[in-house]
């Protein structure tokens, strides 16, 4: 298993309605995050970051995220989510999330 957290921005103009969405997201979508081997996924917001937990079961996560990029129900849903976020100058080159690294961990 491999745990993944992220980072990104979510101005507060547009709280409101990402939190609208993420109440009552698209049927289509969980069935895309399950078919790609993400279990216990999770976003928190902290003012204005939205902080993503996600815990990846799969055996090959390179396919599986770009399966899940491919998904035109994805595709969809990203056009919708990504106005209202803001990336961080941290992130690597061509992601949209900033990858955070794993300091502690206990089980």
């Amino acid at each position: 298993m491999r745990r993944v957290a992220q980072v990104i921005g979510l101005p507060a103009e547009h709280r409101e309605a990402y939190e609208r969405y993420h109440a009552d997201v698209w049927p289509t979508v969980l069935e895309r995050i399950t078919a790609s081997n993400i279990q216990n996924y999770s976003i928190f917001r902290h003012g204005e970051l939205l902080f993503s937990y996600f815990e990846y079961v799969g055996d090959d996560y390179e396919a599986d995220m770009a399966r899940m990029a491919a998904d035109p129900e994805t595709q969809r849903w990203w056009a919708v989510q990504q106005p209202l976020q803001r990336p961080l100058p941290e992130r690597a080159e061509g992601d949209w999330w900033a990858d955070l690294p794993e300091v502690f961990h206990h089980e």
